[in-house]
């Protein structure tokens, strides 16, 4: 199984919403970044992710299950991007905030340090234990 990171905004697709939406969950989309096109791409059913709030809170709050791979994104007029669908699984007990990645050593080199601008992103079977650890579980 991999590991990802979908990075909303609040404002536009909340935590709370993702949860709402439960076992029938929603779609992910509007994805317009070719390097995101390919992580949608490779994304297969039973992948987990972090959920994180982007520019609101700016931290990891939850996770979600990809419940249906990548089919193409009735938003995108091209036709060159596509989208999966997820549903909540879980909260993180306690949300993980960017200021605490960036002061762990150990998550230097995750993608939300480098790649901060990307909206769909790897996490490594490493960095997905650790932010866990420092989430202390979920609920």
């Amino acid at each position: 199984m991999a590991h990802w990171l979908y990075k909303s905004e609040p404002f536009k697709w909340s935590w709370e919403q993702q949860v709402a939406a439960a076992e029938k969950g929603t779609h992910w989309d509007g994805v317009r970044n070719h390097l995101a096109k390919q992580q949608l791409l490779a994304m297969r059913l039973g992948d987990r992710g972090f959920f994180y709030h982007s520019n609101e809170g700016k931290e990891i709050v939850g996770i979600v299950e990809v419940i249906k791979e990548a089919y193409p994104d009735p938003s995108d007029p091209s036709g060159k991007f596509v989208m999966v669908d997820l549903k909540a699984v879980a909260a993180l007990k306690n949300p993980v905030s960017l200021a605490a990645v960036k002061a762990e050593p150990r998550l230097a080199d995750m993608a939300l340090m480098k790649f901060s601008r990307l909206s769909v992103q790897p996490v490594t079977d490493a960095e997905w234990d650790i932010v866990l650890e420092m989430a202390g579980g979920t609920r």
